[in-house]
């Protein structure tokens, strides 16, 4: 796809995603991008009205008076978008793979974080760092993002999530919005990595799947290669034992995943490959507003 294409689609889905989100909501874009959004600035005497989880039980122990947290919004939002381009996410259709959908999540967020006034920066990772683009803000940097997504080209086929989490924490000095973006098919455990992002960082997981990781055509007895390490598998694919196996870890793997950004109040958002991203886009949108609600 040329870059005039590409731009011109995701300003489409851009469009399309703020008609709805005015439509529906009668709201806008940036509360996707808002994150706890609050330092701690003082405290202050309890006033009738003031809500009581914010008092302050230790400053209030040592006087007569009942205290309470004063916080200030901070006004700047910086927004990390981490992508995963190890070769497994190829799978898909040659129009339409995990990686394709992945790229045009982060291009569309990003274009949309920058008209927000957002800092914007991007990690795209393999079990190497494949590009950094240091935060900033204004549409010359949003545009810096897009180009550097759909002409990269990745060093290194494998996987390491766990290690590009720690990656990002060492490299994220102030609480940012995270949003990783990857397929999650990794050996090795992330999820105690992902844990600890969700705790020092407003985390959004988008999960991208593709229909056949988990429902493989029967096709009898075929060579499988391994997209990450080369290795060919002859499996039998209409084999009944080998379909239960596939469609089990595929339904393992998201449920430890949903759980654990559940558990640790990050946000969770499955993507397939042959979906439409505006209305998910929407469905995070309308989850992160009503969080932003009950604040």
């Amino acid at each position: 796809m040329e870059m005039k294409e590409i731009l011109s689609k995701i300003r489409n889905y851009e469009i399309r995603i703020r008609k709805a989100v005015n439509a529906q909501m009668r709201g806008s874009f940036d509360s996707v991008f808002k994150g706890s959004g609050l330092e701690f600035d003082d405290v202050r005497a309890y006033q009738y009205g003031d809500d009581v989880r914010r008092i302050d039980w230790n400053v209030s122990a040592k006087g007569q008076e009942t205290y309470i947290k004063v916080f200030r919004e901070e006004k700047e939002q910086t927004i990390y978008f981490l992508l995963d381009v190890s070769d497994s996410q190829n799978i898909g259709s040659q129009k339409r793979t995990k990686l394709e959908v992945g790229k045009e999540i982060c291009s569309v967020l990003a274009l949309s974080a920058v008209k927000e006034s957002s800092q914007v920066g991007l990690i795209c990772f393999s079990d190497q760092k494949e590009k950094y683009i240091k935060p900033d803000k204004g549409m010359k940097k949003g545009y810096e993002i897009v180009l550097n997504l759909f002409k990269l080209e990745p060093q290194s086929s494998q996987t390491d999530i766990t290690k590009f989490i720690h990656y990002a924490l060492n490299l994220m000095k102030r609480r940012s919005i995270v949003i990783l973006v990857s397929d999650f098919i990794d050996d090795k455990n992330y999820l105690h990595s992902l844990k600890a992002m969700s705790r020092k960082h407003d985390l959004i997981v988008i999960h991208l799947v593709d229909e056949k990781e988990r429902n493989m055509p029967k096709l009898g007895i075929l060579p499988l290669i391994d997209k990450e390490t080369q290795k060919i598998v002859w499996v039998n694919t209409s084999s009944r034992s080998f379909r239960k196996e596939l469609i089990d870890r595929y339904r393992e793997n998201r449920q430890n995943l949903e759980s654990t950004c559940r558990k640790y109040h990050a946000n969770y958002l499955n993507v397939q490959t042959n979906e439409d991203i505006v209305p998910k886009l929407i469905k995070l949108f309308k989850v992160r507003n009503k969080k932003a609600v009950n604040r």
